[in-house]
């Protein structure tokens, strides 16, 4: 075949149009990308602008202050006293509750759908657990106040608040629990049936141990997602403005008293120093997954 100079010079023209089509996409990926994170950084910049000064050690130990503190604090153009102690213990009360309730029962259910995933009742509980995923929050709120609220501790309570977190819970660590196990190669389970270990002990010492790197991510980030839910601790939880340990009484969360504080106009500088907390715990639980997720992967 005789290779002439209009064919070279013709293939030259494709191989820099081509470059000039990647260069283009790049940018164009590159410059939708910062559009993205824009928004993101203003966010970050404004919470910590206006909210870093109202965080001190009171912020962290004292409960929230009444509306006539807030307001004397304000016209004197002092920090406002008092702080969310009362928020964060409940919000860590309830989160703890959800995931002794909503853990076991994900993993486990996520175990039986990556080994038995193919038969009709694996796919109505995948079919469930994914529409679950879905449902709003506070539809999940009405339900845990027609469940507990009314017929069980007959009032607003930390365990109403913490059913309802634990079924938001639940699909997500269902369905990460069933994805990384499926990740792990068949022949851990083969050599283990091979050295006669009996099927359960393959699943809790040989597939769990192997996956916990996605397990733990699942079980990070479903906490992540409940930690700002409002509207379900709303009809469950309701608030209260004492630090209280008992799970059948109202407790506060953090996101319920920015809420509070939104309908207050004296306590506009906790709204920004509460919201900045909140984002910096779910932030840092977040970065936890990935180190998580990176130090444990699956081979």
């Amino acid at each position: 075949m005789i290779i002439t100079k209009g064919m070279v010079l013709s293939d030259i023209k494709l191989e820099k149009r081509r470059k000039l089509k990647d260069r283009i996409f790049q940018f164009m990926v590159i410059g939708f990308s910062v559009i993205a994170v824009i928004p993101l950084l203003l966010i970050i910049g404004k919470l910590v602008k206006e909210g870093v000064g109202q965080i001190n050690f009171d912020f962290f130990t004292r409960t929230a202050p009444n509306t006539m503190e807030a307001m004397v604090a304000v016209n004197n153009n002092e920090t406002i006293p008092g702080g969310i102690a009362n928020g964060i213990t409940g919000s860590l009360l309830m989160v703890v509750m959800a995931s002794v309730m909503a853990i076991p029962v994900g993993v486990v259910t996520g175990v039986y759908l990556s080994e038995f995933g193919n038969s009709k009742f694996a796919g109505l509980v995948r079919s469930i657990a994914d529409i679950l995923q879905g449902v709003p929050s506070i539809v999940l709120g009405v339900i845990a106040y027609l469940w507990v609220v009314k017929h069980i501790t007959s009032g607003y309570s930390a365990l109403a608040g913490s059913v309802a977190l634990a079924i938001m819970m639940l699909p997500l660590i269902i369905r990460s629990t069933e994805e990384t196990l499926k990740m792990i190669p068949v022949t851990y389970k083969e050599a283990a049936f091979a050295l006669g270990v009996p099927y359960h002990k393959v699943i809790y010492k040989v597939l769990i141990p192997s996956g916990l790197s996605g397990l733990l991510t699942g079980i990070l980030l479903a906490i992540s997602r409940v930690l700002g839910e409002t509207a379900p601790l709303l009809l469950t939880a309701l608030g209260s403005s004492m630090i209280t340990l008992d799970i059948t009484e109202p407790v506060s969360a953090v996101p319920l008293l920015i809420w509070d504080f939104y309908n207050d106009p004296n306590m506009v500088s906790l709204i920004w120093s509460s919201s900045l907390f909140l984002m910096g715990f779910v932030l840092f639980l977040n970065i936890m997954a990935k180190r998580i997720a990176k130090k444990w992967k699956i081979q």
